[in-house]
């Protein structure tokens, strides 16, 4: 594996032809705008270019993959995962083309090498940042397509420039996408203002359910499938729900657990400054970013409760 800079990526970049760009599992719009951000940037560039289907797309993101996608990799593709901090994070339809993949762009901090060049800056607040800076490096052009995309990705990253990542740079490139686009008011409303009745009842649900510990400086939300299927909701309602239960006044860690499948669960930890999701999750075989990080886990949600109050018992 060999690290790159900026500059060497988009000298990989113009030397290459072909490629095909992965996204991860639970696509989110960071992961999803970044590719197709890079791909739109390839293909202005004269390049051959597109996203692989990602079955677990959901319909409030699926629109920004129109007319950029392949169902399947064709023979001597070169493969890009973007936003994809380990194989794990692939999604289960794209596990076999984990040792294929060339090139890695991304930006968390614990990340597992394993492709054979790869391109990480922990500092930027999404991967969408950095996919737009080599973009520029190769000399391609923002236009409202490309800038709506770039959006879509720094602000569903930032929780719309809420987040404790978000730097100066976040905002110049959120300038870039205002200067160019007459759309972020409705991204805006559609990804930051817009809650189905399922998932405002859900948000109930884990209020009344929530676990507190640390007295109240933290908190765990289980979530059972059982409840997910009761409520009626779809992916696009459990997006960033984790964030959800950090809002509580004098919460510094959240903690929320899904059910995957029986015996097999998802942790999601959320963090303010001072505090780090990423080491909670590092105990489980996870990581991420200080602010937010997830895991993995085999073991009953009762289980998964226990492991965390555990995980997270040194609070300060």
């Amino acid at each position: 594996m060999k690290k790159l800079t900026r500059t060497e990526t988009a000298a990989f970049l113009a030397a290459n032809d072909g490629f095909a760009i992965l996204t991860h599992r639970r696509p989110d719009g960071d992961t999803l705008g970044s590719a197709a951000l890079l791909c739109r940037g390839l293909r202005q560039l004269g390049k051959a270019a597109y996203i692989l289907e990602n079955p677990e797309i959901t319909p409030k993101y699926a629109p920004l993959h129109k007319g950029l996608t392949m169902p399947s990799i064709q023979e001597g593709d070169v493969l890009i995962a973007v936003d994809t901090a380990s194989k794990g994070m692939l999604p289960e339809a794209f596990a076999h083309l984990a040792d294929s993949i060339a090139l890695r762009i991304d930006h968390h901090g614990t990340a597992e090498s394993f492709t054979d060049w790869e391109l990480v800056e922990p500092e930027a607040a999404a991967c969408g940042e950095i996919v737009y800076a080599v973009l520029q490096e190769l000399g391609a052009q923002l236009d409202e397509p490309m800038a709506d995309v770039l959006y879509t990705a720094v602000s569903t990253d930032t929780g719309c420039f809420r987040y404790a990542n978000t730097t100066p740079n976040t905002f110049r490139v959120a300038a870039d996408c205002a200067a160019v686009s007459k759309n972020l008011f409705a991204m805006n409303q559609l990804y930051f203002d817009t809650n189905s009745l399922g998932r405002l009842r859900l948000q109930g649900y884990m209020v009344e359910n929530a676990i507190f510990l640390q007295e109240g400086k933290a908190v765990i939300c289980a979530l059972p499938k059982s409840v997910e299927e009761e409520l009626g909701l779809s992916e696009d309602d459990m997006e960033n729900i984790s964030g959800f239960p950090r809002s509580i006044e004098g919460v510094k860690v959240a903690a929320t657990i899904r059910e995957d499948a029986p015996g097999k669960v998802k942790i999601s930890v959320r963090a303010v400054p001072g505090c780090d999701a990423a080491a909670i999750c590092a105990k489980f075989g996870g990581g991420g970013h200080k602010g937010a990080a997830g895991a993995s886990m085999t073991c009953s949600m009762d289980e998964a409760v226990e492991a965390l109050k555990k995980a997270i018992s040194t609070l300060e």
